[in-house]
């Protein structure tokens, strides 16, 4: 929690849930990664949080930006960014999608099959294209292995062809999962991708950038690696594997720049024991699964809580949130403590949750509004 955030809540007292987030940490952490990474291009992966605020500070940064929709490009142009510092990173998109981007001037997007090649042929011809490699996401707590990302012998064939279908071969990309908790997963993903930019090389085409994606993790409940162990990490494999030649390098942040910068304050709405025997409370609030928290499925993200009681007795318990549907749990499995004293009407702070909440959010669902946000 930020001082700036701290004094919002202290003073506004706004009604719960809600997301408060700092722009400036938005800022600091943004700097960080330049730090670390100079040589690296940073495109903000729009979908962490598409809120104005933090897309029009980024592009006063001069930050490139990562859009996975027509409408998140939109966002972009309206925050000032150049159609040329967008790339449509997603590798499935609608042929008005493609049509809609190319002529406001995106000209840079991703594929990882023939079908979406041949799409961007018909609809976005001459533009630039990368092909996404399936890589190992050992290591991440929010894996994306296994919806993107083709094989090398399918990518090296459709790079070749991507040049006879009137489209550049720009680069090959990679994603080695979101909140990727170790360095070694970027380093056997450059080793991986880095030799099929060699072979493709000496077959001919001219390749001219590798996109490592995101993934860069923030602090929940446990530690993960700083920033500057990923940049080594990633900088000494680069070097190794392309010497002095390196390639123009992307990176594609979301969760790094935002997900620090914001919590969520939410209300406890009930604290019960299911059977008077067990020594473990139930604790509801206002906010769950449904109200932007999809990223608790399978207790995957573990986001710290702070209460007004922390530092007295604590005890077990389970969170789930305030709708009528028993998939509504966030954490049962994940041994979880709160203090003993916390009861109804408690204002409780979910920590670091700047990324992936407001856009995750229903639209009403058991009539309950998405939460309310404010951008400091």
């Amino acid at each position: 929690m930020t001082p700036k955030i701290a004094r919002f809540l202290a003073e506004q007292q706004p009604a719960t849930p809600c997301l408060v987030l700092d722009v400036d940490r938005v800022e600091e952490n943004f700097r960080a990664l330049q730090h670390t990474l100079p040589l690296a291009r940073i495109y903000y992966a729009v979908k962490a949080n598409p809120a104005h605020q933090i897309l029009e500070r980024l592009v006063g940064l001069s930050s490139f930006f990562d859009a996975a929709s027509f409408e998140e490009v939109s966002a972009c142009l309206d925050a000032g960014a150049r159609p040329e510092a967008i790339s449509f990173g997603n590798t499935i998109k609608k042929v008005s999608a493609i049509r809609a981007a190319h002529a406001k001037g995106v000209s840079l997007f991703a594929f990882d099959s023939q079908e979406e090649m041949e799409k961007l042929a018909k609809h976005a011809p001459g533009a630039r294209v990368y092909c996404r490699i399936l890589v190992e996401n050992e290591g991440a707590d929010w894996p994306l292995s296994r919806k993107f990302g083709t094989t090398v012998d399918n990518a090296r064939s459709l790079m070749l062809r991507a040049g006879e279908m009137g489209l550049d071969p720009y680069g090959l990309s990679f994603h080695v999962g979101s909140q990727q908790t170790t360095t070694r997963a970027y380093e056997i993903a450059i080793g991986k991708v880095a030799m099929l930019f060699t072979d493709l090389t000496e077959a001919g085409v001219n390749l001219r950038m590798m996109n490592l994606g995101g993934g860069f993790p923030v602090r929940y409940r446990d530690d993960v690696p700083e920033i500057d162990q990923f940049g080594d990490a990633i900088m000494t494999a680069m070097v190794e594997h392309f010497g002095n030649n390196l390639p123009e390098m992307f990176i594609e942040p979301g969760r790094f720049i935002v997900g620090d910068a914001g919590l969520v304050s939410a209300e406890v709405v009930l604290v019960c024991r299911r059977d008077p025997s067990d020594p473990v409370r139930w604790v509801y609030l206002d906010i769950g699964r449904f109200g932007g928290l999809a990223e608790t499925e399978g207790e995957a993200i573990k986001y710290a809580i702070a209460t007004p009681h922390d530092g007295t007795a604590m005890g077990p318990v389970a969170i789930a949130g305030p709708t009528c549907d028993g998939a509504d749990i966030m954490y049962e499995k994940s041994n979880y403590r709160l203090p003993i004293a916390l009861t109804s009407g408690d204002k409780v702070e979910l920590l670091s949750t700047g990324a992936y909440v407001t856009t995750y959010a229903s639209q009403r669902f058991n009539g309950f509004a998405p939460l309310a946000e404010y951008y400091l």
